[in-house]
Formats: C-alpha cells, structure tokens, sequence
C-alpha cells in the first residue's frame, strides 16, 4: 500500500470515528451510556475496580467478560477502555493463540500466567466517539468473543 493510499485509508478511518455536527458523542467519562450500550448486547453491570476505577462487568453471547476503564483521573475522565475475556478452565497452545493473532485483527489474544486464553481489544477514547461508532465497537466485541471462543475450544 503506498502512502497515499495509507493516508486516505487514515482520513476515512478517523471520520467515521468522529462524530458528526450535533451528534450524541461519547467519552471515557460517559460510563452510564456505555454501560447502557452494553446492555443492548446482553446482561451488564457496573462495578468499581480496586483502584476506584469504573469496570463493566457482563455476558454476551453466554460468556462473562470485563471492561476495564483506564487511564482514568479520580475515578473519572477515562481516556479508554480495554475489553477483556479469559477463560479459566482452556489452556490453548501458543500455536493456537498465535494462529488468533496472526489471522484475526482490532483484538490480540495471549496465555496468561496460569496458562488461560485471553483475548483483548482496546478503544481510545481520548477524542469523543459517536454513539453510532461505540455501538459497532460492541458489535466487533461481540464477534471477537464468539469467534475467540470457537477458536480456543471453548464448549460451554
């Protein structure tokens, strides 16, 4: 891809990420929005994390999983949000995981300490997002878990 190519990819990549004038936008602080988004793709609820933090805790798709908010100031004003889901009981191969990242994109799978599989995705929110954007951003989690779960053997 030249860089022409690249950059114009970027410019309709970033517009689609902004809000358009008047539309509803949100931030890292909008937590109760988030968390109402997150309910439209199945049971959540709002937690605090140990260091004060907000934290969405739910299950789609018949799977728990966590978001985490972070880079936050007193609890509050959350530059972004990590999306998280490791299953305990599933201990992939590193060829498996590797096959995950390599194949998949907009998420990174990995084996934690105790041998889990762990998949992630992160979203900036330094710069507002539209509703709209935030929405199709649970949708693409959605397909992660489903996919990832697949992936790893998970059977329920």
């Amino acid at each position: 891809m030249t860089f022409k190519h690249w950059a114009s990819a970027l410019a309709i990549a970033l517009l689609a990420a902004s809000p358009a004038a008047g539309q509803s936008t949100i931030t890292g602080n909008d937590v109760e929005e988030i968390l109402r988004i997150a309910r439209m793709h199945g049971k959540a609820r709002l937690v605090e994390q140990k260091n004060g933090n907000p934290q969405i805790t739910g299950r789609m798709n018949g799977l728990l999983y966590q978001i985490f908010f972070l880079n936050c100031t007193d609890g509050a004003d959350c530059e972004d949000i990590n999306f998280y889901l490791g299953f305990l009981d599933i201990e992939p191969t590193l060829e498996v995981i590797n096959d995950w990242n390599y194949n998949k994109r907009f998420s990174r799978a990995y084996i934690d300490r105790d041998n889990d599989a762990c998949v992630e995705m992160d979203l900036d929110l330094a710069v507002p997002v539209s509703v709209e954007y935030m929405e199709s951003t649970f949708d693409l989690w959605s397909l992660i878990v489903t996919q990832f779960a697949e992936h790893v053997g998970y059977t329920g």
